[in-house]
C-alpha cells in the first residue's frame, strides 16, 4: 500500500495548531489596498480559523482528523459551566 501523501498546496495556505485547529490567513489582505478603509486592512490581520463544516473536507486532503474553532469553544462553554457549578 503506497504512502498517503498531504496535499503541498493546502499546507502553504494553512497552519494547524497544536490542538489540531486550521487557521489561515484572510483574503484579499496582500496588495491593492488603498482602496481599502483603515477598518478593513486592520481586520486583515487577523487570524481565522475553518469551520467545522470545512473540516471532513481540509480532513481528506491531509490524512489525519483536525478540530474547528466552534467546538473548542463548545469544550471551554462546557467546562466553564461544570467548573461554575462545583
Amino acid at each position: 500500500m503506497p504512502k498517503s501523501k498531504s496535499h503541498k498546496g493546502l499546507l502553504k495556505r494553512i497552519k494547524i495548531t497544536k490542538s489540531g485547529k486550521v487557521r489561515f490567513r484572510r483574503p484579499h489582505s496582500r496588495h491593492l489596498k488603498s482602496n481599502k478603509t483603515g477598518e478593513q486592512i486592520r481586520g486583515y490581520r487577523k487570524a481565522r480559523y475553518a469551520r467545522a463544516g470545512d473540516m471532513g473536507r481540509l480532513g481528506k486532503l491531509l490524512f489525519r482528523p483536525l478540530r474547528s474553532q466552534e467546538k473548542s469553544i463548545a469544550d471551554a462553554e462546557k467546562s466553564a459551566k461544570a467548573s461554575s457549578e462545583a
